[in-house]
């Protein structure tokens, strides 16, 4: 699904309006009747509810709402439309008539100067629509006011298209205290992009996308930098397998991972890499974790260091379709010699995570010397040790656009959405559209990375790779989220659940 900016946004409408033979009253109205299906699912007639509406089309679609709910029998709605400038855009304006002219049984007001809150309790339900994405600045004053007045209302707030006050993009100048804070935002179409940030969470509440019928060859031919991983999207990206195919058909990959006490990493790893279909996997551990290894994945080939505590060579003796570096290596100086060496001589598609990117925090030239199309897996702290402390999410995302094209490396930044960053290409940005909380536990990375390295031996380019592997865990650790519940999934319940995943996806179940 292709996320698209606010004048895209635009642009879309106007092209249904055009292909459709539709003005864009009857575009609202289609819009104003999936909302307002939403809220008849979910509340009695006989619920109080309070419409705020700004006096652009946010605030017709909200116009529209009142209208269509009072028409099927919601008895107790009050509407406030906020005109204090004396300008209504077109829409609104027609909104505003065909409310005052359908005999609807709702209480109107038009707020034009001074404006005197009515009181909100907890029992009710606001209907936020007072601006949408078109803003462009914060709200300000008497606007930010009434986001402050619902915020404190402890009723149940839904916004329509997105909550006011936040722009559907960039925000960094926006403060969340002058925003509306929505129980639940019931956007069209396609998300937003700001709807992607950890920060943005609370404002945006409980998200549902609303089909209101845009016009399917504008959205297929419209180009977007952002795009929203779906089954259907990385769909293409696997295959049956060839019956008379053997295991040197699915690629090997050398595994550096694991140190006396952290040899469970390297088990995960390696586990997951043959659990997505690698066709051979070696695991280079320190020879402390030879029975560790051979014991818990005898079908993983195990190459001991020569050291018995950490890896203190990172040599490659064979030809291998993919390297992954990092799970439990730990950061002692041999390592890092190794990690060094391995960089310069490595010709192979690689996979850096963990352990990995701290020796490179601990020797920042490595980054330099990173091969081309290079894919590293950092949760937020590494990003951040990485690259420099960021203030948020979004502009976390901003350096990471700058930095995978500066170095020309993928960037799996991982998170609730997990962003996958290309160094170029028409869609810069991958957002994953799998996995819950209950993947919030140690060792989940060490599964990630095994998986992303297994498609990579399997022929995938490292940007498909990345963006089906972060697809594939994330659908394990769903499916094992809903077997046992995401206080009980631990990382091998993912791994053992990637197989099941990998076919969802080539079932269209997913």
């Amino acid at each position: 699904m292709k996320i698209f900016s606010s004048k895209d946004i635009k642009d879309l409408d106007a092209a249904t309006c055009e292909a459709q033979g539709i003005d864009s009253l009857t575009l609202m109205e289609r819009a104003a009747n999936a909302v307002a299906k939403e809220i008849r699912t979910r509340f009695l007639p006989n619920r109080r509810i309070v419409v705020v509406a700004g006096p652009g089309n946010n605030g017709g679609d909200a116009l529209a709402v009142s209208r269509i709910l009072a028409e099927q029998g919601y008895s107790n709605i009050e509407v406030y439309l906020f005109n204090v400038r004396g300008q209504l855009s077109e829409e609104c304006e027609a909104q505003k008539q065909k409310l005052l002219e359908s005999g609807a049984k709702v209480q109107f007001n038009e707020i034009t100067r001074s404006f005197i809150p009515p009181h909100l309790s907890v029992t009710d339900i606001i209907v936020d629509g007072l601006f949408g994405v078109g803003l462009r600045e914060p709200l300000t004053e008497g606007f930010a006011a009434v986001a402050n007045l619902i915020n404190e209302s402890g009723a149940f707030v839904i916004s329509i298209d997105i909550p006011s006050g936040l722009a559907a993009e960039w925000n960094s100048n926006f403060l969340f205290r002058n925003m509306v804070h929505a129980n639940l935002t019931l956007t069209f179409q396609f998300p937003k992009l700001s709807f992607f940030f950890n920060e943005h969470a609370h404002i945006i509440g409980d998200l549902m996308v609303l089909d209101i019928g845009l016009d399917r060859k504008a959205l297929k031919s419209m180009r977007s930098e952002w795009l929203l991983i779906e089954g259907r999207t990385i769909y293409k990206l696997l295959h049956p397998r060839n019956p008379f195919s053997a295991k040197r058909d699915y690629g090997s990959v050398m595994i550096f991972a694991g140190s006396m006490g952290m040899m469970g990493a390297a088990v995960l790893c390696a586990r997951s890499t043959l659990k997505c279909g690698a066709g051979l996997a070696t695991v280079h551990a320190p020879r402390t974790g030879v029975t560790i290894l051979q014991t818990a994945v005898p079908e993983a080939m195990f190459e001991p260091d020569r050291n018995e505590r950490v890896i203190s060579d990172m040599s490659l003796h064979h030809t291998h379709q993919a390297v992954a570096v990092g799970p439990g290596i730990g950061t002692n100086e041999l390592t890092v010699n190794a990690l060094e060496s391995l960089l310069k001589t490595c010709k192979s598609p690689m996979v850096l995570d963990a352990d990995a990117l701290n020796c490179i925090v601990k020797r920042p030239a490595l980054l330099s010397m990173l091969p081309p199309r290079t894919i590293i897996t950092p949760h937020i702290g590494e990003f951040d040790r990485l690259f420099g402390d960021q203030p948020s999410s979004e502009a976390r995302l901003k350096k990471a656009i700058e930095v995978a094209k500066h170095y020309e490396i993928v960037i799996v930044l991982k998170s609730h959405y997990t962003m996958i960053v290309r160094p170029s290409g028409n869609q810069i940005v991958y957002f994953n559209s799998t996995g819950n909380a209950g993947m919030a536990t140690a060792g989940a990375g060490d599964v990630l990375t095994g998986v992303i390295a297994g498609f990579l031996a399997q022929g995938i380019q490292p940007e498909n790779a990345a963006a089906l592997g972060v697809f594939i865990h994330g659908r394990a650790g769903d499916i094992a989220s809903e077997e046992i519940g995401e206080y009980g999934v631990i990382a091998s319940d993912i791994s053992d659940r990637l197989g099941r995943a990998i076919k969802d996806v080539i079932d269209r179940k997913v």
